[in-house]
């Protein structure tokens, strides 16, 4: 399994041998690296579809609990499905119409059904009695706090529900991944090239006995920015192997 810290190592080799280093003095540090890194991340989280991937997970509702916080990681929840097959024992305020004609319809009559015929018929009748009777969960999900709020007064604890999300990759799995591995590659080392060339168009020249040294700041700048412009471009050509946007009219 891969290590981050290899990998971003291997990014930083790459960006340092690029720019020169051993040949010449390059004067980043190594929080440059990582600064530049991490607007790799974010500039491709931000731009491209397959920054993410599709995930199901588990949570366990907690009785008169309509607020949970979900990990930091998830972007989107789809959808939230019911699990349980229901039960016949709960009686007044607590009698859930949807589990009962689950439990009255299949369950206890399990020995006289049968054929694809009444699979289907029962099939549609879940459905039916599913969008009547609250087997959907309707909800909100805020992505910047996590925050899933089950729009439902949640009676009973211990009920499993399946959540459809969307997360985002790790880290590692971006830095080893053959589409969008020399995208991160390039993209960081023309925020790096940025970064130096902003220092060194702080000062044109350098005094020296013979005249001085001329910089070469403004030069690399505009190098680095015509890149980045490039390497955003790409991204819109989906150049990464993402899911492309269907048909937008407007």
């Amino acid at each position: 399994m891969a290590d981050l810290a290899t990998e971003k190592n291997k990014v930083f080799d790459y960006v340092k041998a690029s720019l020169g280093s051993g040949m010449v003095e390059v004067e980043l540090d190594p929080q440059h690296y990582e600064i530049a890194l991490s607007k790799s991340f974010d500039v491709y989280r931000q731009k491209s579809s397959n920054a993410v991937e599709e995930s199901y997970g588990f949570l366990e509702l907690v009785a008169e609990q309509q607020e949970y916080i979900l990990p930091d990681s998830v972007q989107m929840v789809r959808e939230v499905f019911r699990r349980n097959t229901g039960g016949n024992s709960a009686t007044g305020t607590l009698f859930e119409p949807f589990e009962a004609g689950y439990v009255n319809t299949y369950l206890l009559q399990a020995g006289r059904v049968g054929g694809l015929a009444t699979y289907d018929m029962y099939a549609q009748y879940q459905e039916l009695t599913a969008r009547m009777f609250g087997g959907y969960i309707n909800f909100t999900f805020e992505p910047v706090s996590k925050k899933l709020t089950i729009i439902r007064k949640v009676r009973n604890a211990s009920e499993n529900v399946l959540l459809w999300m969307y997360n985002e990759k790790p880290d590692v799995t971006l830095l080893t991944d053959a589409r969008c591995k020399s995208w991160i590659y390039d993209y960081t080392l023309a925020r790096c090239k940025y970064m130096l060339g902003e220092a060194r168009s702080k000062f044109a020249t350098i005094a020296g006995p013979q005249g001085g040294t001329s910089l070469n700041g403004d030069a690399l700048k505009q190098e680095a920015q015509s890149e980045i412009d490039k390497l955003e471009q790409d991204l819109y050509n989906l150049v990464d192997s993402q899911m492309p946007m269907t048909w937008v009219i407007g």
